[in-house]
This record gives C-alpha cells, sequence and structure tokens, in this order.
C-alpha cells in the first residue's frame, strides 16, 4: 500500500502539466448547465483511459512498442510512435507549457505594453530549458518533486476558496445544448490533456521508478501498480472536477466570452487568483505555474530526444534537443490558443488508436487472437480517426455526415464498436496466439 501511494504521488508529479491546469475551468466555463456530463466525460476520457493506459503498459516491460511490433508490425508501431512523441514533445505539449506560462504568469502583468513579451519570455524560457535538458541531472526531478505538491497544493485552495466565493453561471455554448452532447464534447476536451498520449510513452519510466523500490514478488508488484493508479486517478479527478467548477461559478465577461484569442482557463486561475488573494495571488500562481511548466518543458525534451537517438541513432542526442527546443521555441510564439487549435487534428486521430491499442492488448491476455483480426482493428480505427479529423477539421459535409451515423458518434466515440466488431472477429480468425504473458522476473 505504502509503495503503491508513493509511486502514485511520483506519476502525479510527472503527469501534471499545463494542460492539466487550463481545459478543466474552460470546461467549466462553456459548459454551463451542463457542467456535470461534460466534467463526467473529461474525467473519464482524461484520466480514466490515461490511467488504464499507463498500468496495462506498466505490466510490461518493454513498453507499447513491443506490443505493437508483436500484435500489428514493425513499420505501424514506429510511424504511431514517431507522431505520438512529436505530440508529447515539439509540436504540442512543449510549446503549450511555454505558452501557458506566459498567458498566466507574465501577460498579465504586462498588459498595454508594446514590447513583444511573448518572444522575449520564449527565448529566456527555451534558453534555460536546453541548458538543463543537454545536461540533464537530478536537480530536474528534485525541482519538480518540490514544486509540483507545491503547486496543487495552491490549485487546491484556490479552488476550494473560489467555489465558495464565486456563484455565476455562465452561458452554455451550443456545443454542450445537451446532456449527450455535453459528455461528449467533454470527452474530447479530455484528449487535449494529452495523458493518456503520455502514458504510452511514460509507461516505461513508471516501470523504472517500481523497480527502484523493491518487491518481494509479483503480487505485491501488480498490487502496488493498481494502488498507484488509482491514486493518481482519485487525484487527478479530484482537481479537475474542482478546477471545472472553479470555471463553471466565476463570471466571464461577454467580451472575453467572444474573443477566441482569450483562453479561458487561463482567464479563469488568473482572474479567480486576484479575485481571492489580490494582487499578490497572480503573482504567486503565475510564479509557480511558470517553474512546473518548465519542469516539464525540460522532462518534454529530454524524453523525446532520448526516444528519437535510440530509434534513429544516426543523429546525437544533442541534436535532437536542439532541433526540438527550436521548434518548440517557434510553435509557442503563435500563441497558447493557436498551439490548441493546431493539435486538436492530431489529438483526434492518434487517441482513438491509443484506446483501441490498449483495448486489444488487454483482451488478448485473456483471449486468443489472430494477428490479422488484429491488424484489422487497428486499420479501421486509424481509418475512422483519419476520415473524423477530415469531416470535422476540413468540413467535409459528406465524411463528416458518414461518420455520424456510425454508432456512439454523439458521445465521439464513433470508432468503438467497428474496433470491437474486429476484435471479435479477430477472436475465431486462424493462428490465434494470447499475448505474451507478464514475467516478473523481467523487472
Amino acid at each position: 500500500m505504502k509503495k503503491g501511494l508513493l509511486t502514485g504521488l511520483l506519476l502525479f508529479g510527472i503527469f501534471f502539466g499545463a494542460g492539466n491546469l487550463i481545459f478543466p475551468p474552460a470546461l467549466g466555463v462553456n459548459s454551463g448547465e451542463n457542467f456535470w456530463p461534460a466534467i463526467l466525460g473529461f474525467v473519464v476520457s482524461g484520466v480514466g483511459i490515461a490511467i488504464v493506459t499507463l498500468i496495462v503498459g506498466t505490466l510490461n516491460p518493454k513498453g507499447y512498442g513491443a506490443e505493437l511490433d508483436e500484435k500489428i508490425s514493425p513499420l505501424y508501431s514506429t510511424t504511431y510512435l514517431v507522431l505520438l512523441y512529436l505530440s508529447i514533445g515539439p509540436l504540442f505539449a512543449i510549446p503549450r507549457t511555454a505558452a501557458t506560462s506566459f498567458d498566466i504568469g507574465v501577460a498579465p502583468l504586462v498588459k498595454g505594453s508594446s514590447l513583444p513579451w511573448l518572444l522575449i519570455f520564449t527565448v529566456i524560457y527555451f534558453a534555460c530549458a536546453f541548458i538543463l535538458a543537454i545536461n540533464p541531472s537530478k536537480i530536474l526531478d528534485r525541482v519538480g518533486k518540490i514544486l509540483t505538491p507545491i503547486f496543487a497544493l495552491l490549485i487546491v485552495i484556490l479552488v476550494i476558496l473560489g467555489v465558495s466565493k464565486f456563484d455565476a453561471t455562465n452561458p452554455a455554448a451550443k456545443t454542450y445544448a445537451t446532456s449527450s452532447v455535453a459528455f461528449g464534447t467533454g470527452f474530447i476536451e479530455g484528449y487535449n490533456t494529452l495523458d493518456a498520449l503520455a502514458s504510452v510513452a511514460f509507461c516505461i519510466i513508471a516501470m523504472s521508478a517500481l523497480k527502484q523500490l523493491g518487491f518481494k514478488d509479483k503480487k505485491e508488484f501488480l498490487a502496488s501498480t493498481w494502488v498507484a493508479g488509482i491514486v493518481t486517478a482519485i487525484g487527478f479527478s479530484i482537481l479537475y472536477i474542482g478546477l471545472g467548477l472553479l470555471g463553471n461559478k466565476f463570471a466571464v465577461p461577454a467580451e472575453v466570452l467572444a474573443d477566441p484569442k482569450v483562453n479561458k482557463g487561463a482567464y479563469v486561475l488568473t482572474e479567480s487568483a486576484r479575485g481571492v488573494f489580490g494582487n499578490f495571488g497572480g503573482i504567486f500562481l503565475g510564479v509557480m505555474v511558470i517553474l512546473t511548466c518548465f519542469t516539464t518543458t525540460v522532462g518534454l525534451i529530454v524524453a523525446t530526444s532520448e526516444f528519437f537517438n535510440k530509434k534513429f541513432p544516426q543523429f546525437s542526442y544533442k541534436a535532437y534537443a536542439i532541433v526540438f527546443t527550436l521548434v518548440g521555441f517557434a510553435i509557442a510564439n503563435i500563441g497558447l490558443q493557436d498551439v490548441i487549435k493546431f493539435s486538436v487534428p492530431m489529438l483526434l486521430f492518434l487517441y482513438p488508436i491509443t484506446v483501441a491499442l490498449v483495448i486489444i492488448v488487454i483482451v488478448n491476455k485473456y483471449v486468443a487472437l489472430s494477428k490479422l483480426g488484429m491488424q484489422l482493428a487497428m486499420g479501421v480505427v486509424t481509418l475512422i480517426s483519419i476520415l473524423s479529423v477530415i469531416g470535422s477539421t476540413f468540413k467535409v459535409a459528406a465524411i463528416a455526415e458518414l461518420i455520424a451515423k456510425l454508432p456512439l458518434a454523439a458521445q465521439s466515440l464513433e470508432w468503438l464498436i467497428p474496433a470491437l466488431v474486429f476484435i471479435a472477429l479477430a477472436a475465431v480468425l486462424p493462428n490465434r496466439q494470447k499475448g505474451k504473458v507478464y514475467d516478473f522476473s523481467e523487472l
């Protein structure tokens, strides 16, 4: 129990970042009276899928790459992992941490200034991040472990005081018009945390952390893994619901609601902190956001660079770190809202594939499946994900209408029934075999 609790707290520190902070209050603002079904969808997606993905991946010492190599194909595995690491790295998560830091920590303090503060801030931010990433040391781990609990405690205090103080009702957007649609929208919004994608990459890190604690047998390891997952899930769920309620009860001016350039989550956090604590609250919150996001940025540069250096050793770790830092810097300067908008199509593509992979891995532990059937299942999910992105992002009416006819489309789960059908087919096709049984001796 104790080892699981310690591991759960460590995982909370690993995962907690910009997206976990800004999206729940934005959801609270937008969902209006349909807050509860919306936040339920968000928690199912942002917490449930992420934790299950982490636990399942942790039970394979070689991670999801090995599962994909064996069950689908090495080419599919490499393509998926490259897109995933680019998403949790330089294309989306890294620039988002910098942009969030600026929006919450700096922008409120420099309003009205003609200087390019975003550019100035990101130059300093990424220069410091690169210095630590190119020579990673224990200071990063120590800073992260210290800052994350402090920051989380600050948010809990802000949530409790803010929810008690504020009692407004923001007008709900059309996308949250009914409970069913609100759940589906919240489910998609949960993708933005990137935690399920990060779980695929971080399950190897979780495995290493668990190994360091030491276990007497497989039973204790499995029990501690589940306790860690449950602790992390409860912590995130409480935080998400609290932040969502804060956004739901905080009065956002009509001009802010109508401005697409303003991130509603960052706005709620900044203004509610000022409303509760005065100017000091805004400054303190800003400092903590910057430092917490900074450690996340460094960690993501390190993790992504190590993956690419291992997968494609033609280039050095340093070369990858330089490229990913520069790419993150460039994208961060387009602004937080545009970074989020830019990331949505890739998330809509990757998340269904990730969840389908997790389902296949779990089922295959207990049921013998045909490799052809598993390939067909992943192929169908990939195709539906591509078509869904084309229909929604590029507004192709014919494709959007076709996707809308699939079961559970209203809940943004149009890929799920086809995936389950082909997984069932894999259970009756020839040449079936069960997934590799977890071997504790490989730890």
